[in-house]
């Protein structure tokens, strides 16, 4: 049987050997906690405590401001030792409220559960954006507006984003591996929301273990199916997991809702299945800390709020000194400047290396190949649209598609001339984006 997939993509090195056979760590954070109020799409949260206030682990420390934002949570006890701007990955400066850990982990009692089946839908959103869920898998959009649909019949299909594509990355695998049951619990929860959607598990075909294991925990679910993804970058991409899935086409001006699905992140899942079964919010996430510099490579069970450089500490430090440092993976994620920066909702993965092979290159002259054109998964032709966003030529790039850019960096990769189409791109797909906001 053919596996399914998409046009275009690649096949970087994967470098998941590192860390995909040894089990989730659990760690406690060893310096004080960041709660940047930013760490989702949507407005900023609002704080709602105040310096030297006493705070328990799973308290609501900042609200939601609008329909599209997310409630905040401590995941320890301790002090509100300010509420002040603070560094984020992306070198911005974010308020945030900083909580000194008294290391008591002091709880506020788990909300009031009550059987799924006796809930209402209006009921489970309610409590979903009670938890403060937002997509985990680096949009960071929040999870109740996403199931929020005006017509919930009219939804075909729920999928499980389980292709982990991105190089490296191999914390969705361990959360498949060592907690299925609970993926497949939180995905019923999606099931009960929609009542005549098909759930769909989709997972590469470098996971057969994976797929092994579902395979069997659903043979007796006749509304849960897991699907066989062809191994390929950037399978995980929304666009492309939907098309490859069920072969509907998304494109800018679409939601995946427009096109009868619904797509969410494991970890989100996951999330969503503590919310409601455990009555638990979103205070931890699973982060893959890995990379040639690493001395011990795995992934950790991490409280939000927690530094970066607790991580490293806790993977056993450096073996060497990196060259780069990555948030995410290599493909899309964010190059760091320093590790004094917290975990957030949509953190997935601390990469680092000791060779940063993109500084090196040397741009040159286009050779005119095509092989950026082919690899595009979205059927672009990368190379013009760059010219484009270089000459600031905003008519054009339109012309050419450019907002369809799902900025996977499938067109970089794959340059003989090494020029940094992808970044071009990204550029000018920021400054149109911000003019057709306001």
């Amino acid at each position: 049987m053919a596996k399914m997939t998409f046009s275009g993509g690649i096949h970087p090195f994967d470098g998941k050997d590192m860390s995909k056979d040894i089990p989730i760590k659990e760690i406690t954070p060893k310096s004080d906690l960041v709660y940047p109020l930013s760490q989702h799409i949507g407005a900023p949260a609002k704080a709602i405590v105040a310096k030297g206030d006493r705070v328990l682990a799973g308290q609501r420390i900042a609200e939601a401001e609008g329909f599209v934002s997310s409630h905040i949570y401590s995941a320890v006890s301790g002090t509100v030792k300010a509420i002040e701007e603070r560094r984020v990955l992306t070198g911005n400066s974010v308020l945030s409220i900083v909580v000194e850990n008294d290391g008591q982990y002091e709880a506020v009692p788990a909300w009031p559960v009550k059987p799924l089946e006796e809930m209402t839908g209006e009921e489970i959103i309610e409590r979903v954006k009670e938890a403060g869920i937002v997509g985990m898998g680096g949009a960071g959009f929040p999870t109740h507006v996403k199931l929020s649909v005006k017509e919930p019949s009219k939804i075909d299909y729920v999928i499980v984003n389980g292709a982990e594509c991105e190089p490296y990355l191999t914390s969705d695998y361990r959360k498949m591996v060592e907690e299925p049951e609970n993926l497949i619990a939180g995905l019923k929860v999606y099931l009960k929301l929609f009542p005549y959607s098909l759930g769909i598990i989709a997972i590469e075909d470098n996971k057969p273990d994976c797929i092994k294991i579902f395979k069997a925990l659903t043979k007796e679910e006749p509304r849960i199916t897991v699907k066989t993804l062809k191994t390929k970058y950037p399978q995980g991409s929304e666009r492309q997991l939907i098309f490859a899935v069920t072969g509907r086409e998304l494109n800018s001006k679409l939601l995946p809702a427009d096109v009868g699905c619904v797509v969410n992140n494991v970890d989100t899942v996951n999330s969503v299945a503590n919310a409601i079964y455990r009555g638990l919010p979103l205070l931890r996430r699973i982060v893959t800390v890995t990379g040639d510099c690493i001395k011990n490579p795995r992934n950790f069970s991490v409280p939000i709020g927690t530094l970066y450089s607790d991580l490293v500490e806790e993977a056993g430090g450096f073996r060497k000194e990196p060259v780069k440092i990555i948030s995410g993976g290599p493909m899309m994620g964010f190059c760091m400047f320093g590790l004094d920066v917290p975990i957030t909702k949509t953190a997935s993965a601390l990469l680092c290396l000791s060779e940063d092979d993109i500084s090196k290159a040397e741009p040159s002259a286009c050779i005119n190949c095509g092989r950026c054109v082919e690899a595009c998964p979205s059927r672009l032709v990368p190379k013009i649209l760059s010219d484009h966003a270089e000459n600031f030529n905003e008519e054009e790039f339109l012309c050419g598609h450019g907002l369809e850019c799902v900025e996977c960096g499938c067109c970089s990769f794959v340059c003989p001339a090494k020029r940094p189409l992808t970044q071009n791109i990204k550029s000018m797909r920021k400054i149109l984006l911000a003019k057709k906001k306001r």
